[in-house]
């Protein structure tokens, strides 16, 4: 068997670790395809090399564009790459513009496409990542399904005969990375201890592309009670540049970093006392690693860590402060994102 996977971006760097893993121990083909949908280093190569995934077989190179510009770009370059493998299975991963180009490039040359994280559903149409997943479970052959929650979004749209219940890949790589990181394996900056510092991303479009919402942002964060560790996206840096907004201040509160390579975000996480983020990627690590998070968002995909209060969802930026520090819930965490051994559910699920 012949599997082709088609990445681009940080989130699916991290899913492809595991399924990458699980077919080096068989005798099945897997052919990697980089989008370069993040072509950044510290967005991209770093996490090839620290989760030891192989290096791509195929990158495109396309770098930043509109959603349209970028999406057409992918598109006419899959063709010729599909064309060349003809893969038993085209595998996609979450729901960037790589994953329906690769979906539209497969199903229009009638090549099985396989949907990795089906079924989740924000149920915002404003997000193009929500029509990204939406399309995609709808035009895939096979949707290998995280949670019960996102397997009942497929049966209410009529999928569930091409569903699978598989368990959440991002555990799989999360828990390994976990066990095996260790209290050298992040170097703190200086002016943070451990266990009193909040780990902050922002990134999304509705965060960033509004001038007074990125300050209420950048100010709550500085008010936070708390120094945090704001590892900063390029979009984050290239908007508060373009609105005038200084991320760095004078008080010290804000300890600006580049993006971390996977171990290291692992590794802050854990030595924090929680997080703040639009991530979803990052919401649901911050769950898995028992850490709180407040995320900058009206909804989630991931509504298993709202339970509790594990995660708590927030519009308005003057209750930050007294939302990004808060101490861990009282109750059990619950694990409803498997076992952590869901990548080799998905090889099986392709061969047969």
């Amino acid at each position: 068997m012949k599997v082709l996977s088609v990445v681009g971006a940080r989130p699916q760097f991290v899913k492809l670790a595991p399924i990458a893993e699980a077919f080096a121990a068989t005798e099945h083909q897997h052919v990697i395809v980089h989008t370069g949908q993040h072509y950044d280093k510290n967005m991209s190569d770093v996490f090839f090399a620290d989760l030891k995934i192989p290096a791509p077989d195929v990158h495109l190179g396309v770098g930043s564009g509109s959603h349209g510009v970028q999406t057409g770009a992918m598109l006419s370059s899959l063709d010729a790459v599909l064309d060349e493998h003809r893969p038993d299975w085209v595998l996609v991963y979450g729901d960037t513009n790589s994953t329906l180009a690769g979906t539209l490039s497969a199903v229009k040359m009638h090549l099985p496409v396989a949907h990795l994280e089906a079924g989740l559903r924000s149920f915002n149409r404003s997000m193009p990542e929500e029509h990204n997943r939406v399309l995609t479970d709808h035009a895939a052959d096979l949707l290998l399904v995280p949670t019960k929650v996102a397997m009942g979004h497929l049966t209410n749209e009529g999928l569930k005969d091409r569903a699978l219940l598989v368990g959440d890949v991002m555990t799989d790589v999360c828990f390994r990375v976990r066990d095996a990181v260790s209290n050298d394996s992040f170097a703190l900056p200086e002016g943070l201890k451990s266990g009193e510092y909040v780990v902050a991303t922002v990134h999304r479009a509705e965060n960033t592309d509004d001038p007074a919402r990125l300050a209420a942002i950048v100010d709550g964060l500085a008010d936070a009670g708390y120094p945090v560790l704001l590892l900063a996206h390029p979009r984050l840096v290239a908007k508060c540049a373009e609105h005038g907004i200084k991320l760095e201040r004078p008080d010290g509160s804000l300890h600006v970093r580049e993006p971390l390579a996977y171990p290291e975000m692992v590794a802050a996480v854990l030595g924090s006392s929680g997080v703040v983020t639009d991530s979803g990627g990052l919401q649901k690590e911050a769950f898995l690693l028992g850490r709180v998070c407040t995320t900058l968002r009206t909804e989630t995909e991931w509504v298993e860590t709202l339970e509790d209060g594990w995660n708590v969802l927030l519009s308005d930026m003057s209750k930050l402060p007294q939302l990004a520090a808060r101490p861990v819930p009282a109750a059990d965490r619950p694990m409803p994102y498997g076992d952590g051994h869901a990548a080799g559910r998905v090889v099986t699920a392709l061969t047969e």
